[in-house]
């Protein structure tokens, strides 16, 4: 993926079983966040900074979506203990994260493996991506989200 490329449009369940499309929030920037795994140290700071910057992320108008690996069942624990406002999406195959191509070689303890690399997506309103946040600490992507947003 690169800037003014079309975000891949796909539907994807959220934590309540409800079916989420990309497609549905045309019109309105979005502000996509991967992360690897709900309720793990990083992606309770990512997912919590994003949170904390919820009422600010709305006033421009964008619309939040968090995306993992995560069963619904899991996204929905992790929504409830960390009260996130926003919907979280659970890409079960890997499929979405493949379409965005973050799914990557990871290695941990000199075993590798492919999982998810943290990365936010910020797609303008005509679904189009605007910017590419990745390679910052987990509590730095909402506010990098919310000055791209500015910026556009």
């Amino acid at each position: 993926m690169e800037i003014n490329d079309k975000a891949p449009d796909f539907a994807l369940l959220d934590e309540e079983g409800n079916k989420l499309s990309l497609k549905d929030y045309r019109g309105k920037p979005v502000v996509l966040f991967f992360y690897p795994k709900a309720d793990t140290s990083g992606c309770t700071r990512e997912a919590c900074e994003f949170r904390d910057s919820y009422q600010k992320l709305r006033k421009t108008g964008a619309v939040v979506l968090g995306i993992s690996p995560d069963k619904p069942t899991a996204q929905n624990k992790f929504k409830v203990k960390y009260e996130l406002p926003y919907p979280l999406l659970a890409d079960t195959d890997k499929a979405v994260a493949k379409q965005f191509d973050v799914l990557k070689e990871k290695s941990m303890y000199g075993r590798k493996y492919m999982g998810i690399e943290r990365t936010t997506f910020v797609i303008g309103p005509e679904g189009k991506i605007a910017k590419i946040i990745s390679g910052i600490k987990p509590e730095e992507h909402a506010a990098a989200a919310l000055e791209a947003i500015k910026e556009s």
